[in-house]
């Protein structure tokens, strides 16, 4: 008879991966983290971790751009967009779920000036068969994509005692749907930043490698030059341990050829 796979804890699958620096991260996971208001421009400040605010940025937005946030909630990085669209172009903020929407388009009406946020559409598609219905539409593309979160799930012991190895696999997939699909909706010579605040490599650099592998002729990645971050073998990472607790978050820059 097949012997039943013994289950694997959050710590032991973390210091796997990160061997003798887990310690370190887990020490720094426990810092308070600060935060910033992501511009003065904003009518009411909103808040967020540093890291958060570099990685936004690194998307290079221009005046009168397409842009599709595909996983906008909470909205801090569809403000980024807003913020240097300045009404101009058209940016599609689109969250799946209906109560995240709702905070969402909160944030958007409490934080942009008027003529800022009539260029906004809000929509709540599931983004990995956005292209099925749009193909090279898109001048750029930001892709926040749901993560395993690891600094949040460390401190709060309901995700904790839930938490299985199976979690990073299955979300490892559905990014890599969500970025198949951001490629297709992403015009010739657009860009597309792929972020999370995971620290998982399944769910990061492999998954980009991945990408690369079925259209490493369509694709190039842009190096980021990022404070305090990691260059990885594609993308780099800001890990709390070395950034006096910033982050983490994970980023890579793709342009479509």
């Amino acid at each position: 008879m097949k012997q039943k796979k013994e289950k694997i804890s959050f710590d032991e699958y973390y210091s796997n991966m990160y061997k003798d620096r887990w310690q370190k991260l887990k020490k720094a996971f426990l810092k308070e983290k600060d935060q910033v208001n992501l511009s003065e421009e904003l009518i009411k400040p909103y808040y967020l971790d540093p890291a958060s605010k570099l990685v936004a940025y690194a998307l290079p937005i221009e005046q009168g751009d397409t842009v599709l946030d595909m996983c906008a909630a909470p909205g801090g990085k569809t403000l980024s967009i807003a913020l240097r669209l300045k009404g101009t172009g058209t940016l599609i903020s689109n969250d799946r779920s209906p109560e995240r929407r709702i905070r969402l388009k909160n944030v958007i009406n409490e934080s942009l000036k008027e003529e800022w946020r009539n260029n906004i559409i809000v929509k709540g598609y599931d983004a990995s068969s956005w292209c099925l219905y749009e193909k090279e539409a898109y001048d750029k593309i930001l892709l926040d994509a749901p993560c395993s979160s690891e600094r949040h799930v460390f401190n709060d012991q309901k995700h904790l005692a839930l938490w299985s190895e199976n979690r990073p696999k299955r979300l490892a997939k559905e990014q890599f749907a969500l970025l198949s699909s951001a490629l297709i909706c992403l015009k010739k010579g657009g860009c597309l930043l792929y972020s999370t605040c995971s620290i998982n490599k399944g769910e990061n650099e492999e998954v980009i490698e991945r990408l690369f592998k079925r259209h490493s002729d369509e694709i190039e990645e842009i190096e980021v030059d990022l404070k305090q971050s990691e260059k990885l073998t594609r993308g780099c990472i800001i890990l709390p341990d070395i950034s006096d607790g910033l982050g983490p978050m994970y980023c890579c820059l793709i342009k479509k050829k």
